[in-house]
């Protein structure tokens, strides 16, 4: 599907300083301009996709802000004002006296074709959690959703708590389509209009955007628990970030620590203490946006979180666009997936590029991880699974963790527990599973194992995989300040890999040209 992008620029260039103005339309950068940021004593500036730039060689002045504050909407509780039938947000700094002493002017796009990437996930009615830093695309996607839903004659009600959705003023942005909104007086009260719309409008759908406190949450379970499609927005970066934070752990239904048996706790080589999921989670599928081109999807909310608590990481179904703009997916472990139209892994659609709703949209199925013969399944007994996590990244080798014992290719445990001949050693050997007996629970005991499995040299303790190092290198470069570091061709194993250490410090890459010159660049927000 095509993008159509509509941001009214004009608007927004309407309400702000002439000279800043001038200075923007000279610069013609329009299209990536993301916000302008006016604060008072320091000289304007403006933001856009890559890059920042001063606009002015003078700083910005009372009159400067004034000019815009009166050529606004008014400024809600939440310090935010809009301009009428737009998309734009006008975000205030005051001071302690409550004068207004900076300014953050952000640019309101409509991307229509954005949602294509996971409507068929949108479509299922599931209720759906979008998660990711702002800035990143959440807000637009949520939009798209609506709109969607709502051309499908679906009832959807958008709970517009700072008018981001469906824009300023009485009349809602036509980016919305058929969806109805109900706009929010105050931030506080945005619980009590989600259950508002549900009592009230019978609503199939509720949309709603930045879900951040505790009564919000609760608003939403309850939603989610009387059979009401729920599709939100929250800040984070990922779903064990998401955990962490006691506000919003209960969306994915929350975390307590339990106390396990001794055979338990030596099976799955954790401590006794563990954590464990307190209730089912509020929504059904979790879709992390990295960047507006790429998704991590968690088809199994319930399942991944168990997963993490449980010192195992499931992979996640990836999806993003390619150079060519077709849409990627990469399968992960989930169970329950669902996938456009369910085609075989490795094939082209063979309707014609048609989408499910007849739209363009192309799409390659793909695994995420390579045959069983380039990823290691391994099922750990008595072992600690972090440090065997910790040695399988230090040596850049797919390892997957399993609590499975018919999914594991291989049993690794110690000499000691091998000895007792405990059940799940028994069983392994008469399924014919390969079992390591390992002397000691050292990461480098562990490193050296699965050098020997993946065939790897090592020297003086440390791998020899200069793809990796060349990664860390470029990453330590990034942080230390500098803009971009493009890494050298690697093919498409060593670059998902380059990426997952980008992400781990979170920075963002991509990859650039065409095989066999295709390359990673690792670079900031």
């Amino acid at each position: 599907m095509q993008q159509n992008i509509t941001d009214d620029l004009d608007a927004l260039m309407a309400v702000l300083p002439p000279a800043v103005v001038e200075r923007l339309k000279e610069i013609d950068q329009g299209d990536q301009l993301i916000e302008i940021v006016l604060d008072l004593g320091r000289k304007p500036e403006a933001r856009f996709t890559d890059h920042d730039l001063e606009l002015l060689d003078r700083e910005v002045e009372s009159e400067d802000i004034r000019f815009v504050d009166e050529r606004i909407g008014e400024f809600s509780e939440d310090n935010r004002a809009g301009i009428a039938r737009t998309l734009h947000r006008i975000s205030a700094i005051r001071n302690r006296k409550g004068d207004i002493v900076g300014l953050t002017c952000r640019v309101g796009r409509a991307v229509y074709g954005t949602v294509d990437i996971v409507q068929d996930i949108i479509t299922s009615g599931s209720s759906i959690l979008l998660l990711g830093r702002p800035g990143v695309g959440k807000t637009t996607l949520l939009r798209e959703a609506a709109r969607v839903l709502a051309d499908e004659k679906k009832r959807v009600v958008i709970v517009d708590t700072s008018n981001e959705i469906g824009g300023d003023g009485d009349i809602p942005h036509p980016a919305i389509g058929r969806a109805r909104r109900m706009q929010v007086p105050t931030p506080s009260l945005q619980h009590e209009v989600m259950i508002e719309a549900v009592e009230n409008h019978m609503p199939e759908v509720i949309i709603i955007d930045e879900i951040g406190r505790a009564l919000e949450a609760e608003a939403a379970r309850t939603i989610a628990e009387r059979g009401v499609q729920l599709i939100g927005t929250a800040h984070g970066r990922s779903l064990d970030n998401l955990l962490l934070n006691p506000t919003l752990s209960d969306l994915v239904g929350g975390v307590e620590s339990v106390t396990l048996s001794d055979e338990e706790a030596r099976r799955r080589g954790t401590q006794k203490a563990v954590l464990e999921r307190r209730a089912p989670p509020t929504f059904d599928v979790l879709i992390e946006i990295v960047d507006r081109q790429h998704l991590i999807v968690h088809h199994d909310v319930a399942k991944a979180v168990d997963a993490l608590l449980r010192g195992r990481s499931l992979r996640a179904e990836r999806r993003y666009r390619d150079d060519d703009g077709q849409i990627v997916v990469e399968r992960g472990d989930s169970e329950e997936q669902i996938t456009p139209d369910r085609y075989s892994n490795g094939e082209r659609r063979s309707n014609g590029g048609r989408g499910p709703n007849g739209g363009d949209s192309h799409t390659v199925l793909r695994e995420t991880v390579p045959p069983t013969s380039r990823t290691l399944r391994v099922y750990g007994y008595g072992v600690g699974l972090n440090r065997l996590r910790a040695a399988a990244q230090t040596l850049g080798v797919p390892v997957e963790i399993t609590n499975e014992l018919s999914k594991a290719e291989i049993v690794l445990t110690l000499k000691s527990y091998y000895r007792k001949r405990p059940q799940p050693i028994i069983e392994a050997e008469d399924r014919g599973i390969p079992v390591y007996v390992m002397r000691s629970n050292t990461v480098r005991q562990m490193e050296l194992l699965l050098a020997d499995i993946f065939a790897l040299k090592v020297a003086t303790g440390q791998p020899l995989n200069m793809a990796m190092e060349e990664t860390r290198q470029a990453v330590e470069k990034v942080l230390a300040g500098a803009p971009v570091v493009e890494l050298s061709p690697q093919p498409p194993d060593i670059r998902r890999q380059q990426h997952r250490l980008a992400r781990d410090a979170n920075l963002v890459s991509h990859s650039y040209g065409r095989e066999p010159n295709r390359r990673v660049r690792v670079y900031r927000e």
